[in-house]
C-alpha cells in the first residue's frame, strides 16, 4: 500500500513514546521492573506496533486484558513475558500454548487452571495472584487468603510469579487516604502470601498515576498504562501524545445560502454569506463521537482550526474551511498535539481512554520514527 495516498492513519510517534517511557523509568529505582499495558489494542494505538516499540524500549513485561490479545502478540513475534489480566476459564489451552501468564483472581479459577496443567503434566507454570484491596472488581478478598495459601502450599503445577492489586483512585488527591489504605492492605496480604509460599514473588500495585504520585510504593514492579500514551496525572507535566489521528481532505465545496443545509437531518445551516466546507474521511465508525458535530469540536488544517459542520456521519464529516485555502489532499489532524485528546474528552465529558480505544482497526497504524 502506498501510504502517501492513505486517507486515514493513526500516527505513532516513536521518539515521543520513548520520551514518555524515559520519564516514567526515571521515577523508578534501577531494580524496579516496568510492565506496560497494551490491552484494548494498546489503548487504541495498535497492539502489535506498540508492543514492538515497548520491547525495543526495554520494558520488562507486557499486560493484556484477554488471552486472544496475548495470542496476537505471540503470533507477531513478541517475546516479552505477557500477563493476562482477565484470563477467564475458557482459554487455558491457548494461554499455555502461547506461554502467557494468567492473572488469578479467585480459587475456582486457580483450581480450573491447575487441572489443565496437571492433565498436561506441567509443573511450576507462572501465575499472578490478584488481591482485592478496595477496587472490588476482581481479586482475592482478605478472608479468602487462608484457603489460597493452603492450596498453593500443596500445588506443584504453578509458581506465583507476582502478587498484585489495583488502585481505584490514585489520580485523585481527595482519595489519598483510601489509596494509602489500599497500599497498606496490599502490603499485609502480599507479605502473608509470600511468607506462606516460602519464596517472594514480585509485588506490584502502582498504575500510571500511582507511579507519579506514590513512587515510594513501587515495590518490585509497576504497571504503566495511560501514561506511556502521553497522559499525565500531574498538573504541569508535559508528556508527548503518542497517537495522532490524521486524515486527508476528500473534497472542498463553496456553498451559498441558497444551497440551504449540509449533512444528515439538515443540521448544518449555511449562513447568508455562504461558506466553504471540506469533507474528510472520518466518522463515528472511526471513533469520532457524534456529539463532536455541529461545531462542538474543531480540527487542525492549514495552520488553523476548522469547526465541524452538521452531523457526524458514519464514515465522514464536514468542517468549515472558509477562507483557509484548503484543497483536496490536505492533512487534517483530528487529535494529537493540536487538538489534544484531552480537549476532545473535555468536550464530551469523558476520559481520554474512551476516545483512544474507540479508534477501530480499519484505521491504519503507522509508526513515525523521526
Amino acid at each position: 500500500m502506498n501510504r502517501e495516498n492513505d486517507f486515514s492513519r493513526l500516527e505513532l510517534n516513536l521518539p515521543g513514546c520513548l520520551s514518555n517511557y524515559a520519564y516514567f523509568r526515571g521515577l523508578l529505582k534501577p531494580a524496579t521492573k516496568l510492565l506496560v499495558l497494551v490491552k484494548a489494542n494498546a489503548y487504541g494505538h495498535g497492539a502489535v506496533e506498540f508492543a514492538s516499540m515497548m520491547q525495543q524500549a526495554g520494558a520488562d513485561y507486557l499486560a493484556v486484558a484477554l488471552p486472544v490479545e496475548g495470542v496476537e502478540l505471540r503470533q507477531a513475534g513478541i517475546s516479552l513475558p505477557i500477563l493476562v489480566l482477565t484470563a477467564g476459564t475458557d482459554f487455558f489451552e491457548e494461554i499455555i500454548d502461547n506461554r502467557l501468564e494468567p492473572g488469578i483472581p479467585n480459587i475456582s479459577t486457580l483450581k480450573a487452571f491447575v487441572s489443565h496443567l496437571e492433565n498436561r503434566r506441567i509443573e511450576n507454570y507462572p501465575i499472578h495472584i490478584k488481591l482485592d484491596t478496595g477496587m472490588h472488581r476482581l481479586g482475592f478478598m482478605p478472608a479468602e487468603l487462608d484457603e489460597l495459601m493452603a492450596y498453593l502450599r500443596e500445588c506443584k503445577a504453578v509458581r506465583v510469579k507476582s502478587v498484585y492489586s489495583h488502585l481505584a483512585a490514585a489520580e485523585d488527591t481527595a482519595q489519598d487516604d483510601f489509596t494509602l489504605g489500599q497500599v497498606a492492605q496490599f502490603d499485609k496480604g502480599a507479605s502473608a502470601l509470600s511468607e506462606s509460599l516460602g519464596y517472594k514473588p514480585m509485588w506490584h500495585i502502582l498504575n500510571s498515576a500511582g507511579i507519579e504520585r506514590f513512587p515510594q510504593y513501587q515495590f518490585d514492579m509497576v504497571r504503566l498504562g495511560i501514561g506511556i500514551y502521553g497522559i499525565s496525572a500531574l498538573p504541569g507535566v508535559k508528556l508527548t501524545p503518542v497517537a495522532s489521528l490524521k486524515v486527508k481532505v476528500l473534497q472542498v465545496k463553496k456553498l451559498s445560502a441558497e444551497d440551504g443545509t449540509i449533512g444528515y437531518s439538515r443540521r448544518g445551516v449555511i449562513p447568508v454569506e455562504g461558506m466553504e466546507i471540506a469533507t474528510i474521511p472520518v466518522g463515528y465508525a472511526d471513533g469520532l463521537d457524534r456529539h463532536l458535530g455541529c461545531g462542538a469540536a474543531s480540527f487542525a488544517v492549514a495552520g488553523h482550526r476548522a469547526k465541524t459542520v452538521g452531523n457526524i456521519c458514519m464514515d465522514m464529516c464536514m468542517i468549515d474551511v472558509t477562507g483557509l485555502g484548503v484543497k483536496v489532499g490536505d492533512t487534517v489532524t483530528i487529535f494529537g498535539e493540536d487538538p489534544t485528546v484531552e480537549e476532545l474528552a473535555q468536550i464530551l465529558g469523558t476520559i481520554p481512554y474512551e476516545i483512544l480505544t474507540s479508534v477501530p482497526r480499519r484505521i491504519e497504524r503507522v509508526v513515525v520514527r523521526g
